[in-house]
C-alpha cells in the first residue's frame, strides 16, 4: 500500500477551515478552490504590527521583594496584584502578527448559460510534491490550476489553463482589509498588481506584495486596481511580497524575486518539486487495521474519511496522513532563514488573529518543534534557535531591569520585535521560564545529531547563559533555607485554592518551574563536562540543582502541580504543566522512576475525568504522556479524539471555538513517532507503545533517535518483525525491542557488532560504525 500523502475533496473551501495551505517558511497561501471566484489569502512572514520599543517595567526590580513576601505569607491575591501594577510590561500586551492580504481571481462565464455547473470538480494537496491542483468541467472545457510556493525561487506560483473549446476570462487583483493601496500596470513590461502599505499609523512595518501575469494568448488590460484578462489558452502568476521589518526594501527584494522567478513553468515546477523531496521524503509512514471487505478509505474524500471517524469508523491511515501532514506543515511553516512557525505556523487570515498569532512558549512554539527531529527535519528546528539568539540581548535588559539577575530571560510569550518581559497580566504571563524551555530544544537537536561544532558554538553558549539567570533568580525557601524555589512565578494559567477558599496564580516553585530548572541545569552540566569547560561555573549549577525541590506525591496519590498539596480551581484544565517532567523531558519513565509515573498517570487520570483535552493541542500532549507511559491502546485512545473533536476538515488543529493552533498537529504527529521510537533515556526504543489491536501492520522507515541514529522498523500481527538502526557516528548503540532480538550487521566482510544480549534478549548493546546498517532480527 503506498503512503498517505493526499488530502482531497470534491467541492470548493467555503470557509478558511476547509482551505489548504502552502508556504515555503516565508510566504504562506491558502487555497480556496472555488469556481466562479478564486481566493489565496496570503502571509509574509514579517508582516507585524507594533515596533522594537523598550517594555521593560521599572518598577519591577523593586517590586519583586514584596511580591515574594506576599507569596511566603499565603496572600497570593495581593501578590498578584502587586505582579499587575509593577511588574508587568509596559505596554501590557505585544503586536500581532498579521495577515498580507488576499489574492483574487474571478472568473466571469461570458456566453456560458446559467444552468451550465461544474462537473468533476476535484481539489487536492499533495505532501509528496507540495503542490494544490483544482481540476473541473464546465460544458466542454476542462479546467486545471496549479499552486505552490517556491523556497527556490521565492515566490508564489499559480497557473491557470483550459483544455477544450472555451478559453481563459479571469479578472486579477489583491485586496487587504486595512492599510494598503492596490494598482494595477499593463504595459509593454507586462502585466502586474500591486499592493504596498503599513501595519499601522504610525508603526508597525512598510508592505509590498506585486503579482505578475503572463499569459499564454489572449489580452490583457489594466482596469483600476485589476487586471483584466481575455480569451487565454493559459495564465501563469509569480507573486512576491516582503518587508522592511528587517531593514530590506520591500520593493527591491519583490523586484528580485520576481526577476528570479522569470523560467518557464515547468521549470518552476520541476525545481520547487526536487527541492521539496529532499526534505519531505525522507521518512514514510504506513499504518493499518485488521484487513475488511469494506472500501479503502483513502478512496474517499479527507473530509469523508474525517467524519466517518467521528461516527466511530476506524481509519490507521488518516492517522498516517495526519502524521505526514505535520511534517508537511513543518517544512512549508520553519525553514533555514526563516521566522519560526507561530501558533498558526505561517496561516493567519486576521489582522487581529487569535492570541495574535505570536510565539506562545508555554507549551505551544515548543510543541511545534516536537516533531523536528524524530521526523528528520532538524534543519526546521534552526529558525527556533536564531530567535533564541535574536531575544537574548532584550532578554538580558529584562533579566537585569526586572529581577536584576544576569543572564537573560523570556515569559509565555515573544514577538517578532524581541521583547520577553512578561505580558498580559500576572495570570498568564509572570512565568520566567520559557528561555529555560526553548533553550533545552538546542539540546535536543544536539541529542539527535551529535554535532560538536553545535553544542560548542550555539546550543552551550545559550544554555549556560539561560542558567546563569536561574542561579540568581532562585532563593532559598522562606521556612526550609536549604531549599532553592522560583518565584513569583506560575503553573502556566492554571490556579489552586488554598485551605481558606482563597484562589491564587502566583506561587513558589511550582512543578513545572523545578521540573525545567532541573533539566536545563542537567544540560548544562552534561555540556560543559562534554566540552571540557567552565569547571567553577558547573560546581555552582550541581550545588543549586541539588536544592531544587524534588517532585512531590500528594496524599491523593497525584504527582504534586504545587509545591504544597492544594486544590485545583479548574480540576479539568487544560495545562498538564505538572507533567513536563514525564513528557518532553525524560525524568519520570516507568521503569526508572515507577511510584512517579504511577502519580504522573493519577494525575493524568484525574485531569481527563475532570473533562480537561478539550484543546487540540492539550490532547495531542495527553497521547504523549500516554506514549511515554507506554500505554499504547490509551495513546490511541487520544490520538483518535483529537481527530474527531479537534480537527478541521482541511486538518488544521484547533482550540474552542473554532480556532486554528497548528501546535495541536505537530503535537500529534508526535505523539505518533513516541508510540513507534522512543530514546529519551539513553537507547532506542522500538515499539514502545504500539496499539496492537489498531495499527495491526505497518511500517515506519527513516525516524531519527538520540545518539545520531536513523531507524527503519516493520511489524505484522502486532509484532516486531524487524527493524534497521542506520548510525551516522560510531560508539556503542543500545536497543531495546518487545520481544527478543539479535542484531545483524548488513553487507559482507564486515566484523560482528559483538552483541551483548540482556533482559531475556529484549534488549541489545552493540558497536556500531558511521555509515553501516545492522538489523535487529526477532529471535524465533
Amino acid at each position: 500500500m503506498p503512503d498517505e500523502t493526499l488530502l482531497w475533496y470534491r467541492k470548493p473551501a467555503a470557509t478558511w477551515m476547509e482551505a489548504l495551505p502552502i508556504g515555503n517558511g516565508r510566504l504562506g497561501a491558502m487555497v480556496f478552490g472555488g469556481v466562479a471566484r478564486e481566493r489565496l489569502q496570503l502571509n509574509e512572514e514579517r508582516v507585524w504590527a507594533g515596533g522594537p520599543w523598550d517594555a521593560t517595567n521599572p518598577d519591577a526590580r523593586d517590586a519583586l521583594p514584596a511580591a515574594r513576601r506576599l507569596l511566603a505569607e499565603g496572600r497570593p491575591v495581593e501578590a498578584e496584584a502587586l505582579a499587575n501594577s509593577s511588574m508587568m510590561s509596559v505596554p501590557l500586551r505585544m503586536p500581532p502578527y498579521q495577515t498580507l492580504g488576499d489574492l483574487f481571481i474571478d472568473f466571469p462565464r461570458g456566453t456560458l448559460p446559467a444552468a451550465v455547473r461544474p462537473t468533476r470538480y476535484r481539489r487536492e494537496l499533495d505532501l509528496e510534491t507540495a503542490i494544490t491542483t483544482v481540476t473541473y468541467r464546465l460544458g466542454e472545457t476542462t479546467y486545471r490550476r496549479e499552486y505552490f510556493v517556491s523556497a527556490v525561487h521565492q515566490v508564489v506560483v499559480v497557473n491557470l489553463s483550459a483544455e477544450g473549446p472555451a478559453l481563459l476570462d479571469c479578472d486579477i487583483s489583491l485586496t487587504r482589509e486595512a492599510g494598503a493601496n492596490v494598482h494595477a500596470v499593463a504595459d509593454d513590461a507586462g502585466y502586474a498588481v500591486t499592493m504596498h502599505g503599513r501595519t499601522g499609523v504610525e508603526d508597525g512595518v512598510a508592505f509590498q506584495s506585486t503579482v505578475r501575469i503572463e499569459l499564454d494568448g489572449g489580452t490583457a488590460v489594466a482596469d483600476g486596481a485589476r487586471i483584466v484578462v481575455r480569451g487565454a489558452s493559459s495564465v501563469t502568476l509569480r507573486l512576491a511580497a516582503a518587508t522592511d521589518q528587517a531593514g530590506e526594501d520591500p520593493d527591491g527584494r519583490v523586484s528580485a524575486s520576481l526577476d528570479g522567478a522569470s523560467e518557464a513553468m515547468d521549470v518552476l515546477r520541476e525545481a520547487h518539486i526536487a527541492e521539496h523531496r529532499s526534505w519531505f521524503g525522507r521518512v514514510s509512514l504506513e499504518l493499518r487495521g485488521m484487513p475488511t471487505d469494506a472500501r479503502s478509505p483513502r478512496e474517499q474524500p479527507t473530509d469523508a474519511r474525517l467524519a466517518a471517524v467521528r461516527s466511530g469508523g476506524s481509519d490507521p491511515g488518516l492517522l498516517a496522513l495526519y502524521f505526514q501532514y505535520a511534517r508537511y506543515l513543518l517544512i512549508a511553516s520553519s525553514r533555514p532563514g526563516s521566522l519560526p512557525a507561530t501558533l498558526q505556523g505561517i496561516w493567519n487570515d486576521s489582522l487581529t488573529p487569535p492570541w495574535d498569532s505570536k510565539w506562545t512558549i508555554n507549551i505551544n512554539t515548543e510543541m511545534n518543534y516536537w516533531i523536528a527531529e524524530v521526523g528528520n527535519l532538524s534543519e526546521c528546528h534552526r529558525p527556533l534557535f536564531d530567535l533564541l539568539d535574536a531575544v537574548r540581548p532584550s532578554g538580558r535588559r529584562t533579566a537585569q531591569v526586572h529581577y536584576g539577575a544576569r543572564g537573560f530571560v523570556a515569559h509565555h510569550n515573544l514577538d517578532v520585535w524581541g521583547h520577553t518581559e512578561p505580558v498580559d497580566g500576572a495570570e498568564w504571563g509572570m512565568w520566567p521560564l520559557g528561555s529555560a524551555w526553548l533553550s533545552l530544544h538546542m539540546w535536543d537537536h544536539w541529542a539527535f545529531g551529535r554535532d560538536r561544532e553545535f553544542l560548542e558554538t550555539r546550543a552551550y553558549p545559550v544554555l549556560r547563559e539561560a542558567a546563569e539567570f536561574y542561579l540568581d533568580y532562585l532563593i532559598p525557601h522562606p521556612t526550609d533555607p536549604t531549599m532553592l524555589v522560583s518565584g513569583p512565578s506560575i503553573s502556566p494559567e492554571n490556579r489552586y485554592i488554598l485551605p481558606d477558599g482563597t484562589t491564587g496564580s502566583l506561587c513558589l516553585s511550582p512543578a513545572m518551574d523545578s521540573q525545567i530548572i532541573r533539566e536545563l541545569f542537567d544540560r548544562c552540566i552534561q555540556a560543559s563536562e562534554i566540552l571540557r569547560v567552565d569547571d567553577a561555573f558547573r560546581e555552582r549549577v550541581v550545588s543549586a540543582r541539588g536544592r531544587l525541590p524534588a517532585d512531590r506525591i500528594g496524599p491523593d496519590g497525584r504527582l504534586q502541580e504545587w509545591l504544597e498539596p492544594y486544590a485545583e480551581a479548574e480540576p479539568e484544565h487544560r495545562h498538564l504543566s505538572h507533567l513536563f517532567a514525564l513528557h518532553p523531558a525524560g525524568q519520570i519513565t516507568p521503569r526508572e522512576t515507577p511510584e512517579l509515573a504511577m502519580a504522573a498517570r493519577r494525575s493524568l487520570e484525574a485531569r481527563l475525568s475532570a473533562g480537561s483535552g478539550q484543546t487540540g493541542w492539550s490532547r495531542a500532549w495527553v497521547a504523549n504522556f500516554w506514549a511515554r507511559l507506554e500505554e499504547g491502546g490509551s495513546a490511541h485512545h487520544h490520538l483518535v479524539a483529537l481527530l474527531t473533536g479537534s480537527t478541521a476538515p482541511n486538518l488544521f488543529d484547533l482550540h474552542p471555538p473554532h480556532y486554528f493552533q497548528i501546535d495541536g498537529n505537530f503535537g500529534g504527529a508526535s505523539a505518533i513517532a513516541e508510540m513507534l521510537v522512543q530514546s529519551h533515556r539513553g537507547e532506542v526504543h522500538l515499539l514502545p507503545a504500539l496499539p496492537a489491536s489498531d495499527w495491526v501492520e505497518g511500517r515506519v522507515n527513516g525516524l531519527r533517535a538520540r545518539g545520531g541514529y536513523e531507524v527503519d522498523i516493520v511489524w505484522a500481527d502486532g509484532l516486531l518483525t524487524g527493524a534497521t538502526v542506520w548510525p551516522t557516528i560510531s560508539g556503542t548503540c543500545r536497543v531495546r525491542a518487545p520481544r527478543p532480538v539479535n542484531v545483524r550487521a548488513v553487507g559482507r566482510g564486515r566484523r560482528s557488532p559483538g552483541t551483548v544480549p540482556t533482559e531475556g534478549g529484549c534488549v541489545v548493546t552493540f558497536e556500531v560504525e558511521a555509515g553501516r546498517a545492522y538489523r535487529i532480527v526477532p529471535l524465533p
